[in-house]
């Protein structure tokens, strides 16, 4: 059956219980289940109290019934939401009336994708939507609210429109280049070209750390025993997440915490000492402890203040040069070091006294700065993993444009280009694509 001949329902609020649950119904029978199950359909756009009938006359519940004219709503279509008492068997009563007056369930997204397909939003400002249930933080609430007020598919849309510009001037050159016309010049399309990949190159800096805004950022605390990894952990998290102990080897297995750093997610995983062992069960430790550095986005080596001999903080400095790193020197209350922070050379080093409470604040700048979140995030994009592919693959084919030589090849690249920048937006889509991002969202969204 296609989309369009059917009628889907669902809840739209979290399962459990509530004083409040809503449930959503969209498509062509919306009236007719409307008179069915309530006598007459509300007017549009006014709040409605309404007794909710099943097939015998008798009432479910006393819901608020709001109906919204398509192509004045959600989806593009007859929409009717139901607010109802959050009983979790009240809802399923109601839902099934609806199944039984024919509707169906809607699937995961489903709502939402009507709302692409019916052009009430573009796809990224679809993939918002998702976002902004699914955000963790203050910072990416707000991020996806710009994106889907279609900030973000506005600059997309506005580097298409160059890249188009650009194409009709080199196809004006091929089509008239045996006729006495004046056409553009090498020159000026190099220029123009060059203005493209400098904005592009924009948006990509502001898009990269935001995507961490979807999904948080990785943050491994690693290093050797004994030097305040664990207590680490409890400061940044604020409760004591880790057991401490002056025996080595205490922490064995991975510990985690989510948190909300200066407005970015951070998930944060405490690991075992990094040291030649025995024992079975820390040995495995260690492994894991590896293994979750390589996977991270950011690695803490914390390393003893008071131990500035000792071989394993020549190895991990040595170790830290290559990786995405901040080293972070603990215990400083001892040593009589002040707290501080050098980024002069790489990696960046933290002096912080995590007993003394010292040097937090600069662990905490100093994180963000390395993940990309310097200042405010207000000009922050929250992008996906698949809008920074379609960026950089953008980027790709711009260069590939600039260096061409012949314009013919560079009329390709550019056509590359502006279908790459549609795939975000979806102008350029394909069925597989929409099919894996609406599968993600929740069902009655």
């Amino acid at each position: 059956m296609d989309l369009e001949q059917e009628t889907i329902a669902a809840r739209a609020s979290a399962p459990g219980m509530a004083g409040i649950g809503s449930i959503r119904v969209s498509g062509p029978k919306v009236t007719q289940i409307a008179n069915s199950l309530m006598g007459r359909l509300p007017e549009p756009r006014v709040a409605t109290t309404r007794l909710l009938k099943d097939a015998s006359g008798e009432t479910i519940d006393q819901a608020v019934a709001l109906f919204f004219k398509g192509p004045n709503s959600y989806t593009g279509e007859d929409t009717l939401e139901l607010h109802c008492h959050g009983s979790p068997v009240v809802l399923d009563q109601v839902l099934s009336r609806l199944l039984d007056l024919g509707a169906r369930v809607a699937k995961p997204g489903e709502f939402t994708e009507r709302a692409f397909l019916n052009g009430r939003m573009d796809l990224a400002q679809a993939e918002a939507v998702a976002d902004l249930i699914a955000s963790q933080t203050a910072a990416a609430a707000s991020s996806a609210m710009r994106s889907l007020s279609g900030r973000f598919s506005q600059e997309i849309e506005d580097l298409r429109q160059r890249i188009e510009d650009v194409r009709v001037l080199i196809e004006a050159n091929i089509d008239f280049s045996d006729e006495p016309v004046d056409v553009v010049s090498s020159e000026d399309i190099d220029a123009r070209l060059s203005q493209i990949k400098g904005r592009l190159h924009t948006i990509l800096d502001r898009s990269r750390p935001g995507a961490l805004l979807t999904q948080g950022a990785s943050v491994v605390i690693a290093g050797p025993p004994n030097a305040g990894k664990s207590s680490l952990l409890n400061a940044l998290a604020g409760s004591q997440k880790a057991i401490v102990s002056a025996t080595p080897g205490t922490t064995r297995d991975l510990i985690e915490v989510s948190l909300d750093l200066g407005g970015l997610p951070v998930h944060l995983v405490d690991t075992a000492g990094l040291r030649a062992t025995g024992d079975e069960i820390e040995a495995e430790g260690v492994r894991r402890a590896h293994e979750a550095m390589s996977v991270a986005d950011l690695v803490l080596v914390v390393l003893d203040d008071a131990d500035a001999d000792s071989h394993e903080r020549a190895v991990w400095k040595e170790w830290s040069h290559a990786n995405k790193t901040i080293l972070v020197f603990n215990k400083v209350d001892i040593t009589g070091r002040p707290p501080g922070i050098q980024k002069a050379h790489r990696p960046t080093t933290v002096s912080i006294s995590v007993t003394g409470d010292a040097g937090l604040d600069l662990l905490c700048d100093a994180i963000r700065s390395e993940l990309g979140f310097t200042g405010e995030s207000q000009d922050l994009i929250l992008a996906r993993r698949r809008h920074l592919n379609a960026l950089e693959k953008t980027g790709t084919f711009i260069e590939s444009a600039m260096q061409a030589g012949a314009v013919e090849l560079a009329a390709e690249d550019l056509r590359l280009a502006h279908a790459a920048l549609g795939e975000i937006t979806g102008a350029f889509s394909t069925e597989d694509l929409l099919g894996e991002i609406f599968s993600s969202f929740c069902i009655g969204k």
